[in-house]
């Protein structure tokens, strides 16, 4: 029992973070995002004793499937730290449209560093089919722990709607520090990335079809095996 639950922990923990099908995708993941110019006036937030001035730009909303995710309390994201940057709750790379169709996620791969979104493919078709504008890394900001908690537990293949405002955000404990906004999903590179303040969050659907409940399975049947094998009577030998 505990071999086979190793082995179906590995494999549910591999196909965890799987991206759907096509069919599975919502329809709203069509869309477009929405960006609305505002004349909103500039906030303070405090966040774990750093006070923040936010200065909202735009209003945001965005259906997407998540590709890549990184969570700005891992163990070793140094610069959040450094910067007393906690108002960024976590990094969502999203992609929607016809990006979001597993005939051409499924040819990508995606990964997340502290502020850039990683994609590659060996496929020289998928990439000249990939609208770069249908693709775009999220810095997710909020003041709510209850909002920050559900936005670090969004996983790889959750397919997601936030809204919010597009913002500029700065603090000045210890040494002055800024952070913008892109405001045009054409960009790309260095300063491409949305900055936005949530205000709203849905999970429309989450990924990974059955393996994320079958790695939960395999858990269980793990700590099952370890008790009934030291339930086992000893045997001794001389």
């Amino acid at each position: 029992m505990i071999a086979f639950s190793v082995a179906l922990a590995i494999a549910a923990w591999w196909k965890s973070d799987a991206l759907p099908a096509t069919e599975r995708l919502r329809s709203e993941l069509a869309s477009e995002p929405l960006q609305t110019q505002i004349s909103k006036p500039t906030f303070d937030t405090t966040v774990d004793g750093i006070t923040y001035t936010v200065r909202p730009l735009y209003e945001y909303d965005l259906y997407g499937l998540v590709v890549s995710r990184h969570d700005s309390k891992t163990w070793w994201d140094y610069i959040h730290a450094e910067w007393n940057d906690n108002l960024n709750a976590t990094d969502l790379c999203v992609v929607w449209g016809k990006d979001a169709h597993s005939d051409l996620t499924g040819k990508f791969s995606f990964s997340s560093g502290q502020f850039v979104c990683n994609f590659q493919t060996n496929s020289r078709e998928a990439f000249q089919a990939f609208d770069q504008a249908q693709l775009s890394n999220n810095h997710l900001l909020t003041d709510d722990p209850r909002l920050a908690a559900k936005l670090r537990r969004v996983r790889v293949g959750d397919q997601i709607h936030f809204s919010g405002y597009l913002s500029e955000y700065s603090h000045n404990h210890g040494f002055p520090f800024k952070r913008g906004t892109s405001t045009t999903r054409t960009d790309t590179g260095n300063g491409a990335c949305e900055t936005v303040f949530v205000t709203g969050f849905d999970l429309l659907r989450k990924g990974g079809g059955p393996w994320r409940i079958l790695l939960w399975v395999a858990l269980a049947l793990f700590c099952l095996g370890v008790v009934l094998w030291w339930r086992l009577p000893s045997r001794y030998s001389k």
